[in-house]
Order: C-alpha cells, then sequence, then structure tokens
C-alpha cells in the first residue's frame, strides 16, 4: 500500500509539472502585433523537378527599413534535407522553372532589364551564376520548357508604342470603339531558342495569348485566347493549338460557346502523355458570368466533342494535372470553406480525394515517381510548401516557423447559420486567445468580395490581428459564394439588394 501511494504521489507531482510547464510555454507567447505583418513571409509557387529530386519555390518577404517588398527563389530536396537560397538580387524573382533534365532553372526578372518589364534569367544549378537571356521590349510574363529542353514557350507584351523622336513615352488614347479604350498592346505567344537566344512570334496579330503548354512530342504548343469580332465584348475564350514554327497557323480546339480556361483562373490547358487529348477548364453560359462553375473537361486534340469529368460534381476544380501513366488527372477542389487535391480517372468515374481536411491547397505541381509538392495552409499556419506521396504528407518550407513559435494565436471554428428565409449559411468564427467562455465579446462581421469567392480554412492575418484586440471574428461565405455548388453561387445573379437583405439580416447564431 505504501509503494502505491509513493507511486500516486509521483505521479501527482509529473502531471504537476507537466501542466506548469504548459502554463509557462503558454505565457512565453506573445499577441500577434502589426508589426508582424511584415514578419510573415508570402511562399508561393511550387515547382518540382522532374526527376522529383527537388522542388523550387518563391518566398516573399518584406524589408521595413528600406520600404521594399522582395520575392526570392529558394529550393529544397526531396527529403527536405538540403534548402539552397538561389537568388538574392535587389529586385523580386519569379516563375521559377526547372529544364528537362533538372540542370537548369529559368525564372523572370526586372534585374538589368532595359524595358523595366520581366526578362527571362538562366541558373546554371550546379556551378554557375544567372544571366539574363532575353530583352523583349514589352517585357515577358510566362514561359515554359520545350521536352527537348532547348526552346521555351513564351507570352511576352508587345513594345511599347514610340513617339516620332524615339522617346518611349505614354501616348494619348484615341477612342475608336470599345476596344480602343483597352489600348492596342497585346499579349503573344513566342518560341525562344536557348543557345542562340532568338525569338520567333508565332501568333501575330490583334489577338492575345495565354497559358502556353507544350505538347509532349515538341511540336505544338496549346494556348488560350480570346478571338472573333469585337472580341473584347464576350467571354468566349478557347483553347487553340499550333505547331511550334513561325507560319504555322492557329487551329481552334474548343468550340463552345463559354469560357474554356479563362486565363484569370491560372489553369493552363494540358496534354495528356501521349499526345492525344487536351485537359481543360470548361465555364458555364457566358450570360452568369462568374456565377457559373468550372468543370474539368477533356477533347481530342484535333478538336471534337469534349466529355465533361467533373459533370456530377457542382463545385469548382482548376489547375488540372495529367498522371505520369496518363489514366487520371490531378486537380484542385473548391469545397465549402476548403480547397483539397483530388483525382479522377481520365475515362470517367468517381472522384478520389487525396488530401482533404481543414486546409486550402492554393498550388501543386507533380514529378516523377508520383511525387507531388503542394502549397498549403490552415487557420494558424500560413502557407508552406509540403511534399506528398500517397498518404504522406511532409512539410518542406518552414519560412514562418520561427515567428509561429513566439505567437499566441486565436482559434478559428466552423460555424453555420440559418438566414431570414432558412437558408444555411457557412463561414467561420475567431475566438481571441484566453477565449472565456459566457463572457461577452466585441464582434466583427467580415465579408468577403468577389461575390463569388470563399473564404477558406488558411491562415488569415486581419483575423488574428482583430482577434488579439479582443475581437470575435465573424467571416461568412453567403450567398453568392463559391464552394457550395451553381445554384448557391448564382442565387444574387442580377440581385444585389436581395444579397445584402437575404444574407446578412438577422442571422441566428444560437
Amino acid at each position: 500500500m505504501k509503494r502505491l501511494r509513493e507511486l500516486a504521489l509521483a505521479c501527482v507531482v509529473i502531471a504537476a509539472l507537466i501542466n506548469m510547464n504548459l502554463n509557462v510555454q503558454a505565457t512565453s507567447k506573445r499577441l500577434i502585433t502589426l508589426d508582424d505583418l511584415s514578419a510573415v513571409h508570402q511562399v508561393s509557387e511550387p515547382q518540382i523537378s522532374r526527376d522529383g529530386a527537388w522542388i523550387a519555390y518563391t518566398v516573399e518577404s518584406t524589408d521595413i527599413n528600406n520600404d521594399s517588398v522582395n520575392n526570392h527563389i529558394y529550393m529544397t530536396s526531396w527529403d527536405g534535407s538540403r534548402t539552397r537560397k538561389l537568388t538574392n538580387s535587389k529586385d523580386s524573382e519569379s516563375s521559377p522553372r526547372f529544364s528537362p533534365d533538372g540542370k537548369y532553372l529559368t525564372f523572370l526578372s526586372s534585374s538589368q532589364s532595359k524595358s523595366g518589364g520581366n526578362q527571362i534569367w538562366l541558373l546554371n544549378l550546379t556551378d554557375g551564376e544567372a544571366e539574363k537571356i532575353s530583352d523583349f521590349p514589352g517585357g515577358v510574363s510566362d514561359l515554359v520548357w520545350a521536352p527537348d529542353g532547348k526552346r521555351l514557350a513564351v507570352i511576352a507584351q508587345d513594345p511599347p508604342q514610340e513617339t516620332r523622336n524615339g522617346q518611349k513615352t505614354a501616348q494619348p488614347i484615341v477612342i475608336d470603339g470599345f476596344k480602343g479604350y483597352l489600348g492596342k498592346s497585346r499579349q503573344h505567344l513566342y518560341v525562344f531558342d536557348l543557345a542562340t537566344h532568338k525569338a520567333d512570334i508565332l501568333a501575330p496579330g490583334e489577338f492575345n495569348e495565354y497559358l502556353p503548354e507544350w505538347s509532349p512530342d515538341g511540336n505544338k504548343i496549346a494556348f488560350v485566347s480570346k478571338r472573333g469580332v469585337d472580341f473584347h465584348r464576350h467571354n468566349n475564350w478557347d483553347v487553340y493549338t499550333i505547331v511550334a514554327q513561325p507560319g504555322a497557323k492557329v487551329r481552334q480546339i474548343t468550340t463552345n460557346e463559354s469560357p474554356n480556361c479563362d486565363p484569370s483562373w491560372g489553369s493552363r490547358p494540358v496534354w495528356s502523355p501521349d499526345g492525344k487529348l487536351i485537359a481543360y477548364l470548361q465555364g458555364g453560359p457566358q450570360k452568369l458570368l462568374e456565377y457559373a462553375v468550372y468543370h474539368l473537361a477533356v477533347i481530342p486534340t484535333e478538336g471534337g466533342t469534349p466529355r465533361l469529368l467533373t459533370a456530377n460534381l457542382d463545385r469548382n476544380v482548376v489547375k488540372p494535372r495529367f498522371t505520369s501513366d496518363g489514366k487520371s488527372i490531378l486537380f484542385l477542389l473548391e469545397d465549402d470553406g476548403n480547397v483539397h487535391l483530388a483525382k479522377v480517372p481520365v475515362a470517367g468515374g468517381k472522384i478520389e480525394r487525396l488530401l482533404a481536411g481543414r486546409r486550402n491547397i492554393s498550388a501543386f505541381d507533380f514529378g516523377g515517381d508520383d511525387r507531388i509538392a503542394l502549397l498549403s495552409s490552415m487557420p494558424q499556419e500560413p502557407s508552406e510548401v509540403f511534399t506528398l506521396k500517397g498518404t504522406q504528407l511532409r512539410p518542406i518550407s518552414h519560412q514562418n516557423q520561427e515567428l509561429l513559435v513566439q505567437l499566441l494565436l486565436g482559434t478559428t471554428e466552423e460555424i453555420s447559420f440559418k438566414s431570414k428565409d432558412g437558408t444555411e449559411i457557412h463561414g467561420f468564427l475567431v475566438k481571441p486567445p484566453n477565449f472565456q467562455p459566457g463572457k461577452k465579446y466585441p464582434t466583427l462581421l467580415q465579408l468577403h468580395g468577389g461575390p463569388v469567392d470563399q473564404y477558406t480554412n488558411q491562415f488569415m492575418f486581419d483575423w488574428q490581428m482583430f482577434a488579439a484586440h479582443g475581437y470575435v471574428v465573424v467571416a461568412v461565405n453567403p450567398r453568392g459564394s463559391s464552394g457550395r455548388g451553381e445554384a448557391f453561387s448564382k442565387a444574387i445573379y442580377a440581385d444585389f439588394g436581395n444579397f445584402v437583405r437575404l444574407n446578412l439580416l438577422y442571422p441566428n447564431f444560437s
């Protein structure tokens, strides 16, 4: 009995020590402040090498002393054991892209640019220095490596108009029609030769080209454009292809009267590994604007009848990518306050969520051996790069770890309530740190714009800032929001007055 009493006493002491240690840890943390806004690093653009060995990504940081924001490129090995900061200039770098053999990395930067716009830089990852290899007068907005590693598909802006004395200055805007107000400068598709640095324009003319993607054999390029008479007056985007040689004819692949791969969604049309199909985002009727749900579709590369793979999903999908065997397509799935990574068979069938839960996945890339690099955020974690193979999720970047261990953050809970007409509205409730049940707190109602958008389970600095000052934050996804189907989104279509009345008046939080 004595031994049992001694053991029980020891357990009590140990429990007390553990509790004391937890209390010390909690009290050693501090509330978030406005100064922390500049300390949060914005991680983005994960890119994985073709062999899956390395992941490149960008990190945005704020320099208060110099009143500047810089974006630099980092690279981390798949196992997370090695991290290299690849760029460190006074100018920002973006759009990292591995060469097919993994020996080089291209990126965009305005450093040393005569025009002031972004130019292409090439970095030898073994032992070289980065060098600027392009000088497009209007700057570069996008680039993709060809499968042979010798060429790039480039989207570049037309050069600015010049005055008669040769000086590059802004010209008077002459309005000779609807399109006149928008100017005459266009984004055009080029093929850039890495050996000669020569750029050949593929699609000159009055239309814009966006989101290029090479065919597996390197013979053609798919891209997105909006064409036809008065193309500024409609939203009928389509997928086109062109042989990667000057003078080739543009071929229209999709022909339906809807926005297909609208560039504002940032989703390229992608080729299947065998080059027989192109996967793309198919929009709904143009009159529904952003209220229509975007579906995943595939179409033969020579054109024909598309097949919708997510016709019964009633959720927006973005950023499709074929798996290496060509049998499935990965994509991001927007769903009721979250964005998940999902997969669907190319032949059609059940949609599988590879990574779900309370999170917001904003980007991903697919590498060799079915390795995935993705960008994910949760309510108390800013976006960081993770790797995913099978079901194993592992953090790769740790850009905000040093800051987060110092902070005492508010908790974020999912909520739902009935609006005046009985429709269920979903959202989030952020409680102040050290929240005390039963105590009354001042409350802030947070509304998103769009209106077709959604708050998600991601880190929101302003919510945490308000909570640190003693406010409860209610962030809602009212009708008009995405994530809960087309009917929920278009409920306020051309009816903004009722949007306010139905969604925001008389909420019942009980």
